[in-house]
C-alpha cells in the first residue's frame, strides 16, 4: 500500500511539474520570447517544481519523525 501511494505521488508531482513546464513556456511563446528562451524558462519552471516538492517532503519527513 505504501509503495502505491508514493508511486502516485510521484507520478501526480511528475505530471503537475510537466503542465507548469508547458504553461510557462506557452506564456513565454506568446509574450514573444525566442523558442531557446521559451524552452529556457520551461525548464526552469519544471527544476523549481520539483525542488520545492522535494523541499516540501523533506519538510514533512522532518516533522513526522
Amino acid at each position: 500500500m505504501t509503495v502505491a501511494v508514493v508511486l502516485l505521488t510521484t507520478a501526480l508531482v511528475l505530471l503537475i511539474a510537466l503542465l507548469a513546464a508547458a504553461g510557462a513556456g506557452k506564456l513565454a511563446r506568446m509574450d514573444g520570447a525566442t523558442y531557446p528562451a521559451a524552452l529556457t524558462r520551461a525548464a526552469t519552471t519544471f527544476a523549481t517544481v520539483i525542488t520545492l516538492a522535494a523541499t516540501a517532503t523533506a519538510v514533512l519527513a522532518s516533522l513526522l519523525t
